[in-house]
């Protein structure tokens, strides 16, 4: 039996957004997973009836595309379902100078941190404000409250994460839904494989997926604005960034992120 309502996870083939929607269904909830890898989604699928008899729906979609979530939505449409919770987790980044990184790369970038989230937000937050109730996690990052020399272009759409979850949170607050947003630190996920940053220093402290996932979701459920995942990590972008001279911030996180 479905006990706390539908939930869609994007990017749930893997890290993150795989542990968001295994805890989701622990908790009694019905999940919509959606991303690219349809056959890590089946194998999530099936281990999350068998675990925990919920009803889960498997969605392969390419979200760098523009309007996939339109997609997502017609199908979900379709099937009549009605969403409690929403989990904008895919996501992309990308190391190196930006202007020899190819510009390909970085607008896929956009459109994936940015563009998808803001568009499924859109189409599924109206069904959310009829029925006055709905949770929205928003995957961003620690990375969004400071420039990022050699990820320049992933910081900024983490930024924009943090604003736009914040803004939104006070919006919907009259219509009893929640916006969070989950901020963590380095995680285990494969990302620093895949933005190219193997070597990396930053990762050395990383955090399990799990982990993060479980704060993550606690957050939500309690209806905070954010969640810092790392205490140390808040402490210091709350009080020691806000102080500190622009050049200071940009050569720390230069030489953190420096790959040797």
């Amino acid at each position: 039996m479905n006990k706390i309502g539908w939930g869609i996870v994007t990017g749930a083939s893997s890290g993150i957004g795989k542990e968001l929607a295994r805890i989701h269904a622990s908790k009694g909830g019905n999940v919509i997973l959606v991303a690219r890898r349809g056959d890590e989604l089946v194998k999530l699928s099936e281990e999350l009836r068998e675990n925990y008899n919920v009803e889960t729906r498997v969605i392969v979609v390419d979200l760098n595309r523009p309007h996939a979530a339109q997609e997502i939505v017609d199908q979900i449409s379709n099937q009549g379902l009605e969403i409690d919770f929403l989990f904008n987790n895919a996501g992309v980044g990308g190391y190196g100078l930006f202007h020899e990184r190819s510009i390909s790369s970085e607008l896929d970038m956009i459109q994936l941190n940015i563009s998808t989230l803001v568009e499924l937000t859109h189409l599924i937050l109206p069904q959310m404000i009829k029925r006055r109730k709905g949770r929205i996690l928003n995957t961003s990052s620690t990375a969004g409250f400071v420039p990022g020399p050699y990820m320049a272009n992933y910081y900024a759409t983490k930024a924009y994460v943090n604003s736009f979850s914040l803004a939104l949170s006070e919006e919907v607050r009259e219509y009893g839904i929640t916006v969070t947003a989950l901020c963590p630190g380095p995680v285990n996920t494969g990302f620093e494989a895949t933005a190219g940053m193997a070597g990396s220093g930053l990762f050395a402290m990383a955090d399990t997926a799990k982990a993060t996932a479980e704060k993550g979701y606690n957050a939500m459920m309690k209806g905070r604005l954010q969640k810092i995942t790392f205490p140390s990590f808040a402490f210091m972008l709350k009080v020691f960034v806000p102080f500190t001279p622009n050049r200071i911030i940009l050569r720390v996180i230069q030489k953190i992120q420096k790959v040797k």
